[in-house]
């Protein structure tokens, strides 16, 4: 059996050698063949991760059978994170083991598959928070911007201060038409009035 033993190094890092030395010394024990991904990064938020990526779509083709890791916090940027490479992980058929917390997500057990349903619970309850945040936001922003606080005392993070969704395209439609009228192309009105097409003939259909 294969074995892919995941670290995470950053500057701040003291425990790399204790990980992997403890990972490798576990994967010897029970006779498997280790292999080894690990990244190098400088501990800000947002870099990218080039050896868990590499690491996930190995996994999805099956080139180990189980993969390790010291802690879960070295497997995603966030719960969310960590819950879906976990997932991408079972799908392909690749059981997840942090042996320093007593976490094995192994399928013929009973308790790895109640962990997979943990996990997924988790997941879906994570998705309806930031949902349920995003929601939240735009409403407020909406509110504040019928007060006239955007762009007063608030700006928004894109420093435009637009309303929320897209804005109302307002053109001169009884323009439209009467170029439309005097035999004008569709193009013609667009270009004239600097409107999309589509929005001219929603406009002229409606009107």
């Amino acid at each position: 059996m294969t074995a892919a033993i995941y670290a995470r190094v950053s500057t701040e890092d003291q425990n790399c050698d204790l990980q992997l030395s403890e990972l490798g010394g576990f994967v010897s024990r029970r006779g498997w063949q280790p292999c080894q991904y690990v990244d190098k990064l400088s501990g800000k938020a947002g870099v990218r991760r080039p050896q868990l990526e590499r690491l996930l779509a190995d996994a999805r083709l099956r080139k180990f059978d189980v993969v390790l890791v010291w802690k879960l916090d070295r497997f995603g940027r966030s719960l969310q994170h960590l819950i879906e490479n976990i997932q991408v992980l079972d799908s392909a058929g690749v059981r997840f083991l942090c042996p320093s917390m007593n976490i094995d997500t192994d399928n013929d057990s009973p308790m790895g598959k109640f962990l997979m349903h943990i996990f997924g619970a988790f997941a879906e309850f994570e998705r309806a928070l930031i949902v349920e945040r995003v929601r939240a936001g735009v409403a407020e922003h909406r509110r504040a911007f019928e007060a006239g606080r955007i762009g007063r005392d608030r700006h928004t993070r894109s420093g435009k201060d637009l309303s929320t969704g897209r804005p109302k395209r307002v053109f001169r439609r009884d323009k439209a038409v009467a170029m439309r009228r005097a035999g004008k192309s569709w193009r013609q009105i667009e270009a004239s009035l600097g409107v999309p097409q589509a929005t001219i003939r929603r406009a002229l259909r409606n009107a």
